[in-house]
Parts: C-alpha cells; sequence; structure tokens
C-alpha cells in the first residue's frame, strides 16, 4: 500500500508529485543519486528477500509458500518499527543467482533483510552481498537470533556472576544461528577453546573426516573443528554437555 504524506488538495497536486512536476526531483537524482534518502522513500524501505528454502518448522516450502512467512515479517517491521517492508520471493535456489538479484534491487531499497534461506548457502550470500552491497544487507536467522542470543547470555552471566571468558559453551546444531552465535560470542570475548558444536552426527572436532571431505561444500562446519573442541572431544550431546556452563541449541526438532 502507497499512501500520501501530505495533503492532496486537487487534481492540480498531482502535477506536483507525478508529471511534470516528479522531473525535476529526477533531475536531481540523476546529479547526485545519495540524495534519493532526502527526496524518495529509500532511507525507510527495506526488501524482505528469500527463496523459501529453510522456513521455520516448515523446511523447503518455494517461493510460494514462503510468501505469507514474507508478508508476516514485512508487517512486523511496519507494526513494531515503522519501517516499510516489501517481500520479494525469488524462483531460484541458486546462490549466485539469488546473489545477482539482490543486487539490482540495491536502487529502490534502503537496506536488505534475507530470510529463510537453507544452509551453508545462506553464510554465502550474506558474506558476498556484505562485501559487495552499498547498502546494509542482514539475515535474520543469522544476525538477529545472535544479537538476542548475546544479550540474554551477557544478563544471565551476570545474575550468575560468572566471566564470558571462563564460561564453558555448549551448541547443540550447526545450522545458520548457531554459527552465526558462536561469530557474535567469539566477536564479543567468548573463547572459541572453552566451545564445543554438536551436529546431527557427533561433536565437531578435527578427527570428523566426514567434515573434512566436505569442506569445499560446508566450509563454516570445518572452520569450526579448526577453532573450537581443541582437547578433541567425541560423542554425542551427552558428552558435549559435561562440564558445560551454557546450552544453547538450535537445531532440528524431537530428542537428539
Amino acid at each position: 500500500q502507497t499512501t500520501p504524506r501530505c495533503a492532496i488538495r486537487d487534481f492540480d497536486d498531482f502535477a506536483i508529485w507525478y508529471t511534470p512536476g516528479v522531473a525535476a526531483v529526477s533531475k536531481a537524482l540523476e546529479a547526485d543519486k545519495e540524495r534519493m534518502y532526502e527526496l524518495t522513500n529509500k532511507w525507510n524501505t527495506i526488501a524482505v528477500v528469500s527463496d523459501g528454502t529453510r522456513v521455520l518448522g516448515l523446511g523447503d516450502i518455494g517461493p510460494e509458500g514462503a510468501m505469507a512467512v514474507m508478508e508476516g515479517k514485512a508487517l512486523l517491521f511496519k507494526y513494531l518499527g515503522g519501517v516499510d517492508a516489501v517481500p520479494i520471493c525469488l524462483d531460484t535456489k541458486d546462490p549466485d543467482e539469488i546473489i545477482q538479484a539482490v543486487k539490482w534491487l540495491q536502487p529502490s531499497f534502503g537496506g536488505i533483510n534475507l530470510e529463510d534461506f537453507a544452509n551453508p548457502k545462506c553464510f554465502y550470500i550474506l558474506d558476498t552481498l556484505r562485501k559487495e552491497m552499498e547498502i546494509p544487507v542482514w539475515h535474520d536467522d543469522q544476525q538477529g537470533t545472535a544479537a538476542v542470543t548475546l544479550a540474554g547470555l551477557v544478563n544471565a552471566l551476570k545474575v550468575v556472576g560468572k566471566k564470558k571468558e571462563e564460561v564453558s559453551i555448549t551448541l547443540i546444531g550447526v545450522g545458520a544461528a548457531n554459527v552465526a552465535i558462536s561469530r557474535v560470542l567469539f566477536a564479543d570475548g567468548f573463547r572459541p577453546e572453552n566451545t564445543i558444536f554438536v551436529d546431527s552426527k557427533a561433536i565437531l572436532h578435527t578427527g570428523r573426516t566426514d567434515l573434512e571431505a566436505k569442506q569445499a561444500e560446508n566450509p563454516y562446519k570445518w572452520d569450526l573443528c579448526q577453532k573450537t573442541n581443541p582437547e578433541k572431544r567425541t560423542g554425542g550431546i551427552a558428552e558435549a554437555l559435561k562440564g558445560a556452563d551454557v546450552c544453547i541449541s538450535l537445531s532440528k526438532s524431537e530428542p537428539g
């Protein structure tokens, strides 16, 4: 829905806001594209972009199935933050095509909210767009979840009187959310050497030849094998939780 923010008094006003009056604005924008944030609503408009391959609780439901979810997210942006958001569902699963499509959207939006992309391509898409785009790009499933987790953990440690440099953390699940959470935690001062990850098969460590063999496909898991669990502990969830001060579980449903 597009609604005017100024009074429309009569039909003559349309000649100001549209042709021929709008030509003066267009010429100004052609001369200086940075004035988009002054003369258009780009400053307060974002795109909510998805391919529908990893919708929470539903999985790969495609762009049509994801559309209702993206509309719901756009509603949250408007209702809770006053930000105008446009849902855009792409009919491709190819990460490079997704990257190109989002780059083509750049002139129209002040920011991009990536939503419900499967991993590991979600990491590649986000990292590439953040390097190549001029506007902010955010992946809600990664950075949004990581931000609230960090906030909660920092305050929880205050309650129990423990230091972030000393606590042992076990993360169950090695998807977009937990990988992003670990990045934020490590940047904030939590120690990788005090951290253990568990995926659907076992604890991550450098002896996981299955992950080493697939490092070209999913370098993010193998990178965590290098950075965490220096003692090379093995086993499953029960073994990973021994001695843990913190458990962060963002994984598949049902008992592990």
